[in-house]
């Protein structure tokens, strides 16, 4: 089967031909080398937030309509794509039962977010940031081979869109900044540590964004905290908590009061200006 980008499709047409599960937002055939996703905007009934960022980049939320999603079926097939020789396939529904191939992708980053399930309760969601591969027809179901991450060149840091491509390489440095553990806790579980920046993204020049000193590497509750300036860190590493925050929801969420993360000098001015936005 030859797959076009930008062409639509019955979705019961290639799940004839490749395989797989034939609901869901993502299919694993077992005789064929691919995984395939299928984007569709019902999923923002369940707390999904889908959609591209930029021409070649799309933001994937995971399987798992309730409770916290796991790493297992689709999710881990997503995250290792690559290391199993696997090419990823993205669709996005049209109408009822068809579907336009949008193109090989590449999963270049993936992050943990609080959204809520099918039933209205907050959860730990799993969002994925894809990479498109290229523009060609879709003709064969090989594996492309391993993928190593690289810093973007000059003329790549020019724009927003092709920027945004060197996360997957500041993820691993922002890892080995802080030895694969949590800035606070010394939590070594890889899959569920954040790669956060600690002047924002949408704040940050072009230079900053690929900076390893406006990076931190934060469990989840550290990292929503700190995304949303509820807590933020002195130079001397001691953490500073929001007014905001009540004492019964800092306990809830676990936080430590005494909690103290090791601050580089290159850290201090961007840690500066995160505390001068602390609600």
């Amino acid at each position: 089967m030859n797959l076009e980008v930008g062409e639509v499709y019955k979705r019961t047409d290639i799940q004839d031909h490749f395989g797989g599960q034939r609901q869901g937002g993502i299919s694993t055939p077992k005789n064929a080398a691919v995984v395939m996703i299928f984007s569709s905007e019902a999923g923002e009934n369940y707390g999904y937030e889908d959609g591209w960022v930029d021409p070649s980049t799309f933001r994937y939320t995971g399987e798992g309509q309730v409770g916290d999603m796991q790493w297992r079926g689709g999710n881990s097939a997503i995250r290792d794509h690559e290391k199993n020789g696997r090419r990823l396939l993205l669709f996005q529904y049209v109408r009822k039962a068809y579907v336009r191939f949008e193109g090989e992708m590449r999963c270049v980053e993936y992050e943990s977010f609080l959204t809520p399930d099918r039933n209205g309760k907050q959860r730990d969601a799993l969002r994925f940031i894809l990479e498109r591969v290229n523009d060609r027809s879709e003709k064969g179901t090989q594996g492309s081979g391993p993928f190593r991450y690289r810093k973007p060149n000059r003329t790549e840091r020019q724009g927003l869109v092709t920027s945004r491509v060197g996360q997957g390489y500041y993820r691993q440095q922002i890892l080995e900044k802080f030895d694969g553990q949590c800035a606070v806790t010394g939590c070594g579980i890889q899959e569920i540590l954040i790669a956060s920046h600690i002047l924002a993204w949408r704040q940050s020049s072009e230079e900053d964004r690929l900076d390893v000193e406006n990076g931190i590497l934060l469990s989840p509750n550290y990292d929503a905290l700190f995304d949303r300036h509820l807590i933020s860190f002195q130079d001397d590493g001691s953490i500073i908590l929001s007014k905001l925050l009540t004492d019964h929801e800092i306990d809830a969420v676990g936080i430590n009061r005494k909690a103290a993360i090791t601050v580089t000098d290159g850290m201090k001015p961007f840690l500066s200006l995160h505390r001068k936005a602390l609600r």
